[in-house]
């Protein structure tokens, strides 16, 4: 069992940055992909970035991309979510998702294929 901890989240005006961070506690083997998502409000969760647990292989979604970086603290167990250039419309709640994922040649993006979430982190950009 893994339960997820966010943290960062916050208020800022738009071109500045923040960074994201998911404590990950509990038995962090039994995932292999960790993920960011958001959701703002009348919207659907939609995937953010997605990295694989052993470091080689990370995912952005078009919104994101090129000003978001996700990555890993092994010795702090967290995985970290670095925006920048930071737009209104990236304000949202931000959730941490972990997963233990099967599949070959794909990875996990859509909410339905992740197992554990935490609580989320307020996003806002003014």
């Amino acid at each position: 069992h893994v339960q997820l901890v966010e943290s960062g989240g916050g208020s800022v005006q738009a071109g500045g940055s923040l960074r994201l961070s998911c404590d990950v506690v509990g038995d962090s083997n039994s995932i292999n992909y960790m993920g960011w998502f958001r959701q703002a409000p009348g919207k659907k969760r939609e995937w953010v970035a997605v990295m694989s647990t052993d470091g080689y292989n990370t995912f952005y979604a078009g919104s994101m991309k090129g000003r978001s970086t996700i990555s890993q603290d092994n010795a702090k167990n967290t995985v970290d979510l670095q925006m920048n250039s930071l737009k209104p419309e990236d304000t949202a709640m931000y959730y941490c998702a972990a997963t233990r994922f099967y599949q070959d040649y794909d990875w996990p993006r859509f909410e339905f294929e992740y197992k554990y979430w935490g609580q989320g982190t307020q996003v806002t950009v003014s």
